[in-house]
């Protein structure tokens, strides 16, 4: 899966490829935009989501209090302001007036608090849960207004409170099933859903930005073969494909009738490791295999050079990312692997299993080039490739030795790190617990000042990069391709499609 204007980025490192602006041409409505992607979505439960794949589609649907633009700053969406206390304790927000949800629902105050309670809810088991984590009470203050009241002063609260979606809790009580059926205010409707064939958006006719949308409709093809996708965009089958990895980007660089769309990933490749099974429940094994990894080498082979070394924060956000250079564990070393395997008690190194899939061949490939990797330093891997869904189930379950995936990234450290590696987090499934590294990032969280909150950072992440439970690998570019009479579309390194709804087709 966004912040202040600290930590926006300036247009140059977008890198985007000029698109033509919808304001500095006559915008043309209507029409379907064929979209090719790799992968069914898994349910579309927004409070639940955790796949890429989900939220390309519920990102047209769904729409949350706040927004994070393409150069990072969070704004306002469907609350049109908020206050927040002198003791960075209250916020309290005004609703959008005259919002409807998109079954014809009126959107109130209401919807609001419930969304956020069913996040915060135990029983629904949220990945998104640890961001709501500092809110102690959620208050109906009006129909359009809606109190937040934390334990303590959150940094990152409006950034976190942008990435969860408002449901209607009418639909939601009454018995509605979120993971079939999607109802939200966003600017697109779901009309029909074929599992592993496509997935049907309409514009929705009552959308509350005037105007908007400027597409009928939106088409999401599944194909799960890049190579079909490629030739499917060539010859105009297809219009977009979101996300693309790397190597096809060098593929389409020169193809004719066909534009690339570049900006920062704030996403990276990662080697996870279960802290619960042998041999990662011991911190050396977990830095020897730093050192057996050869990053560079990920970059070259998986990323065609375009991308970089993978920290625990992202480089792009400047402030709190520690260079890679000041980790030891990040000097390629098979001889310092094996001596702490040694030491760990594995003098003729280890074997285990690393759990993965193949529909998106970064991924796949950066797996390959692991097992290859480790092997000098004694990590005997074997790559177990599960279908989709099969992988995200086992990783929900902490049904692994080792997993190499895509993670979403976040323009704040702790929407990078406290979920992931708190005690108990919702998406720790390292089974990861550190009383030393908890209490970095509740401080983290809390501090009211910028630099004392570098400070903090720059301590955990010395501590994590090399005896973590994550194996950080690479942050590469992102691309979309397009055709050529693609319009108005704005990449953002948050992997929103957001910007579907400024979106035309021209001749």
């Amino acid at each position: 899966m966004k912040h202040f204007a600290r930590w926006s980025l300036c247009a140059a490192l977008l890198l985007s490829t000029q698109i033509p602006s919808a304001q500095a041409q006559t915008v043309k409505r209507g029409g379907t935009l064929q979209i090719a992607v790799d992968q069914s979505p898994v349910g579309l439960d927004p409070h639940l989501a955790t796949a890429f794949s989900t939220f390309v589609v519920t990102g047209q649907i769904y729409e949350g209090l706040l927004d994070v633009d393409a150069s990072l700053k969070v704004k306002p969406l469907l609350a049109s302001k908020y206050v927040k206390s002198k003791d960075g304790l209250t916020y309290t927000f005004t609703l959008r007036p005259g919002v409807k949800f998109q079954n014809g629902d009126p959107f109130t105050a209401a919807d609001v608090e419930y969304s956020m309670d069913r996040v915060k809810d135990p029983k629904t088991a949220s990945p998104l849960a640890s961001r709501l984590s500092a809110v102690k009470d959620i208050k109906v203050t009006g129909p359009l207004e809606v109190t937040f009241v934390l334990s303590q002063p959150f940094a990152p609260f409006l950034s976190e409170i942008a990435t969860i979606a408002i449901v209607d809790k009418k639909y939601v009580t009454g018995g509605g099933d979120l993971q079939r059926k999607a109802v939200g205010t966003g600017p697109f409707s779901l009309k029909e859903w074929v599992p592993d064939t496509y997935v049907q958006l309409v514009k929705n006719p009552n959308y509350w930005a005037k105007g908007q949308p400027y597409l009928d409709a939106l088409k999401y093809n599944i194909v799960p073969d890049a190579s079909t996708r490629q030739i499917g965009l060539q010859s105009g089958t297809y219009q977009f494909l979101p996300n693309i990895d790397v190597s096809l980007a060098a593929t389409l660089k020169n193809a004719a009738g066909v534009k690339l769309i570049k900006s920062q990933d704030l996403s990276y490749s990662l080697l996870g490791v279960n802290v619960t099974r042998k041999p990662f429940n011991d911190p050396r094994v977990r830095e020897a295999l730093n050192y057996a990894i050869n990053r560079p080498e990920i970059v070259q082979g998986v990323y065609f050079g375009d991308a970089v070394p993978a920290g625990p924060i992202p480089p792009a956000v400047k402030q709190f990312a520690e260079p890679v250079s000041s980790f030891a564990c990040y000097t390629y070393s098979p001889d310092k692997a094996k001596d702490l395997l040694k030491q760990a008690g594995y003098p003729n190194g280890v074997d285990f299993s690393i759990l993965t899939f193949n529909t998106i061949k970064t991924v796949s490939d950066a797996a390959q080039v692991l097992q290859a990797e480790l092997t000098a330093s004694g990590f005997r891997a074997k790559i177990d490739v599960q279908e989709f869904g099969s992988f995200v189930q086992n990783w929900r379950n902490s049904n692994f030795d080792a997993f190499v995936s895509l993670n979403g990234g976040s323009v704040d450290p702790d929407g990078q790190l406290y979920r992931t590696l708190i005690s108990g987090g919702s998406t720790n499934v390292f089974k990861f617990a550190d009383p030393a590294v908890d209490k970095l990032l509740e401080q983290g969280r809390s501090a009211t000042t910028t630099g004392k909150r570098i400070q903090i950072y720059n301590k955990l992440q010395q501590m994590i990069a090399c005896k973590g439970p994550v194996a950080f690998l690479a942050y590469g570019a992102l691309y979309s391709a397009a055709s050529s009479n693609v319009n108005g579309f704005t990449p953002n390194p948050t992997r929103s499609l957001a910007a579907f709804k400024t979106t035309w087709l021209g001749k």
